[in-house]
């Protein structure tokens, strides 16, 4: 059930593709063995109001942040992290050499035990070969 939220300043819109970002982590997230492809939910969402480091308006940031239930060991964490940061990293670094933006990510658990879930997704998923 990892859920990847991407908070960002509202002065990147033109700047970064956030749908593609959003696809590029989603297809990096499915790709780990961590985590089930049917429980991977990506989204993004501007702040209309920021300020950022000395108050210049064409600072921008992505923070992004992954909710994850309990469960999985440390190592698999950290890999996830590495791989997800990476893609994040690699998808913007062409607008990051024009734009000062700051990239942050951070992953953290859920206590299942306090997040019930239910859900017809994985009814629907097509089995692949």
């Amino acid at each position: 059930m990892p859920h990847l939220i991407i908070d960002y300043s509202s002065n990147l819109e033109e700047a970064v593709d956030m749908a593609g970002l959003c696809d590029a982590l989603r297809v990096c997230a499915t790709g780990l063995a961590a985590f089930p492809a049917a429980g991977v939910r990506v989204r993004a969402t501007p702040a209309p109001h920021y300020s950022i480091a000395d108050g210049n308006p064409a600072h921008g940031y992505i923070d992004i942040s992954v909710r994850l239930r309990g469960g999985r060991d440390q190592s698999v964490k950290e890999a996830a992290t590495s791989a997800l940061f990476a893609a994040a990293k690699d998808f913007i670094a062409p607008v990051m050499a024009k734009h000062p933006i700051a990239l942050s990510f951070e992953m953290r658990d859920i206590d299942p035990t306090l997040s019930p879930k239910v859900g017809t997704i994985r009814d629907h998923l097509k089995d692949t070969p």
